[in-house]
């Protein structure tokens, strides 16, 4: 398989269905940051970051790949034959199982926490706004033009984001610093 093919060099870009549009269309504009989002988490990993969380960001950066494939998926067919494509309910509990865990580890939050801290901490808090970037586009596409379990996911995503990057200033000795 070649890297290049050609085929975007005036600026369009092919969809699952077959569908040429825009490199700027709102639907490549959100997968795109989801991809930005998946290199980020590449970054945490690549930084270091404890074997519990690496696992997770590993899972996610799959998930992340499925997240993609959805959006560039508008007719909704390769769900049909790529069930690893797909994001379900389950995919959704297990972020929220890992963000319940997590937290439990830590002291509530009493204020707004300054992100930053350890190097893998910021750059889990980076991920998180990188996250929040990607919720924002995926939105903009509106409700009829993403299955709701697309919206949930990235959305607990960033809520474990921040979590993680609690975590990792915590195991790393860095407090927090309290706005």
């Amino acid at each position: 398989m070649k890297i290049y093919t050609g085929t975007g060099d005036r600026g369009e870009t092919g969809l699952f269905d077959g569908t040429r549009v825009s490199k700027a269309s709102p639907r490549v504009q959100a997968y795109g940051e989801v991809d930005e989002l998946n290199a980020v988490l590449g970054v945490v990993v690549a930084e270091g970051v404890d074997r519990e969380l690496a696992d997770m960001l590993t899972a996610i950066q799959r998930d992340l790949f499925a997240l993609g494939a959805t959006l560039a998926d508008p007719a909704q067919r390769i769900a049909d034959r790529v069930t690893k494509a797909t994001l379900t309910n389950t995919d959704i509990g297990r972020l929220e199982e890992w963000i319940d865990r997590l937290d439990a580890s830590l002291p509530p939050l009493r204020r707004f926490i300054l992100p930053g801290g350890s190097m893998p901490g910021a750059l889990l808090h980076l991920a998180r706004a990188s996250c929040r970037r990607a919720e924002r586009r995926i939105v903009e596409l509106g409700p009829d033009a993403i299955d709701r379990d697309v919206l949930v996911y990235i959305n607990r995503l960033s809520d474990l984001l921040f979590i993680m990057a609690r975590v990792a200033n915590s195991r790393a000795g860095v407090g927090e610093q309290e706005w």
